[in-house]
């Protein structure tokens, strides 16, 4: 009998180490989405090791994935039949979907992506905002958040103005700068230096932005300085949360301002350092504590890489502590590394991924797999998604056009999966809340970007490859590696484990 037992516990104990070898591929190429295949851990390495772990690390554990609600989204969801918005919201929000998503962003006012400028107090003055709604949020912002919270119950909200109410503002208007697209008179973009050009390229919208961004910073705040506007507007933060709220949707963190270094033609605002810090300080996070004490207060979204400017305002020890995290978007991500190192007591966010030029092909995917892997690899433990559906070519009403994970084509009103998509499947499957980031490879593999998260007894393994020849990148995990073959222009995720 005990001889039985021993064979029993052998043959079990194999059993274990055999689940433990189990790896199962998942890869997405342009004209084949999302196949699956088994592969094995060896004992030797067949590429450069770029990754050791014993799966001990202690890494960053992941928070959220989420999305945007905006009314171009809901304008292209209504092209869809019923049962392809209930598909589309299945695989974005439920909990077996594709994506998983459980965070939204939404704005307070319109934001680049809104059909038309609007604000939620028109009475200029208002300062004890007797006239302040959320009228048109009930038409078009908050049925789209309801159509997700069918399929994610748990749905939170984080909110951050693109612009204050134009009457708050020293133009007057909701714009920061002059174009084709908006009524502001030229005149006033004298205002954004005191007096001094505005270069036409400076907020480049397309292609490459190479170099500092911004190029010059503003001189002086577009939002009136004077104490009695400051403290309207950190009450307006509070009665847009209560209004959410009453509509059953939690908003749980709150953002003074959208790309604050953005001098944009569509809605956006300009802050200075010194008025960053007495607006967050002095007005926001104290009437946050008192009427929301449940409610975060973050600081961003920052949206430059001028590090020594961000370090100015964060490097304040009162904003510090009354901040949980940063939040990043666009240049400010080549700062991550040194801000994890400076400020490892707040949390980081990627609050806006980037959102191309209305292409929604291929390359716009791979460009998406590596801003995943680098700001999930570079300590970001929640990650927003800008517009998750969009009609054609996803153009603006300011003119700009941009990508989505989901494409519908408003003549046939058929939808598409883009590759961007897919490349978000390749991390959402896997990295669920608790997961946590323990090794990446680095800029230096920018072409191959190479991400080791661990989830529980499972190693997950994400891999791009985006040259034209097929690589093999090697992982070192427990001794043994993984010898992660990817073809050209392709996703890989790997999963080691049960």
């Amino acid at each position: 009998m005990k001889k039985v037992l021993f064979a029993g516990a052998v043959l079990l104990t194999g059993t274990l180490a055999l689940n433990a070898q189990r790896v199962t591929k998942y890869t997405t190429t342009e004209h084949a989405p999302w196949v699956m295949s088994k592969a094995a851990l060896a004992t030797k390495a067949d590429g450069a090791v770029v990754a050791t772990v014993d799966g001990t690390e202690k890494g960053t554990p992941f928070r959220a994935w989420g999305t945007t609600f905006n009314e171009l989204d809901w304008d292209a969801f209504n092209l869809l039949s019923r049962d392809d918005q209930d598909e589309v919201m299945h695989n974005l929000f439920a909990n077996d979907g594709d994506l998983r998503f459980t965070h939204g962003r939404v704005s307070m006012n319109a934001n680049d992506y809104a059909r038309s400028w609007y604000q939620c107090d028109d009475v200029v003055g208002d300062l004890g905002l007797k006239y302040f709604n959320i009228e048109r949020d009930k038409r078009n912002i908050i049925p789209l958040a309801r159509a997700a919270q069918k399929y994610c119950p748990q749905l939170q909200l984080f909110m951050s103005p693109w612009s204050p109410p134009a009457w708050m503002k020293i133009n007057q208007d909701y714009c920061v700068l002059s174009s084709q697209y908006n009524t502001q008179p030229k005149e006033k973009d004298y205002l954004l230096y005191e007096g001094g050009p505005v270069d036409p390229d400076e907020m480049k919208l397309m292609g490459e932005r190479t170099g500092v961004f911004p190029r010059r910073l503003a001189t002086q705040d577009y939002f009136i300085q004077d104490p009695r506007y400051l403290q309207s507007y950190a009450d307006m933060f509070c009665r847009f949360i209560y209004l959410y709220a009453e509509q059953g949707l939690p908003i749980t963190k709150v953002m003074y301002q959208n790309e604050a270094y953005s001098y944009t033609p569509y809605p956006g605002c300009a802050w200075t350092a010194e008025g960053t810090l007495r607006f967050n300080n002095e007005y926001l996070a104290p009437t946050l504590r008192k009427l929301h004490p449940e409610v975060e207060l973050w600081i961003g979204t920052f949206n430059t890489n001028r590090l020594d400017y961000v370090q100015k305002i964060i490097d304040d020890k009162t904003l510090q502590s009354n901040v949980k995290g940063i939040a990043t978007q666009w240049e400010c991500r080549e700062n991550l590394p040194q801000l994890k190192e400076r400020y490892p007591q707040l949390r980081l966010m990627m609050s806006e991924s980037e959102c191309g030029n209305g292409s929604m092909d291929w390359k716009a995917g791979e460009h998406t797999f590596f801003l995943l892997s680098d700001n999930l690899g570079n300590g970001c433990d929640e990650y927003y998604n800008w517009n998750f559906i969009l009609a054609d070519n996803g153009q603006s009403t300011w003119g700009w056009t941009q990508n989505a994970l989901i494409q519908v084509d408003s003549k046939t009103r058929q939808k598409r999966y883009t590759a961007e998509y897919y490349a978000y499947k390749h991390f959402c499957q896997f990295v669920a809340p608790g997961t946590e980031t323990i090794a990446y490879a680095g800029r230096d593999y920018s072409k191959t970007p190479v991400v080791v998260f661990r989830n529980g007894q499972q190693i997950i393994v994400t891999v791009g490859n985006f040259t034209d020849a097929d690589v093999c990148l090697s992982v070192k995990v427990k001794g043994k590696y993984l010898n992660a073959a990817a073809s050209p222009h392709s996703f890989n995720s790997y999963v080691i484990g049960k």
